[in-house]
């Protein structure tokens, strides 16, 4: 089985689709699947907001997302953490 990746969008009680609080990745593999998300440290990461979600903690949504929308996400955090004008 190829990898399949699923896109997120966070959106919480201070963010909306339009300028999420952040970005979430999840990659199916052959091995079972695991979450990442995009960090101010500038790297994908474990994260077990989805499977928290998942299980009922509703303190953020997830909404998917394509590819390039996610890709849109992690370039504004870049800016925003690199301060680049």
């Amino acid at each position: 089985m190829a990898e399949e990746i699923t896109y997120y969008a966070i959106v919480d009680d201070y963010s909306s689709r339009a300028e999420p609080a952040g970005v979430l990745r999840r990659i199916k593999h052959d091995d079972g699947e695991r979450d990442e998300t995009f960090g101010s440290d500038l790297k994908w990461a474990h994260s077990s907001l989805l499977y928290s979600y998942e299980r009922g903690d509703l303190e953020n949504k997830f909404v998917p997302i394509s590819e390039e929308e996610a890709q849109g996400i992690v370039e504004r955090i870049r800016h925003l953490v690199g301060g680049e004008e």
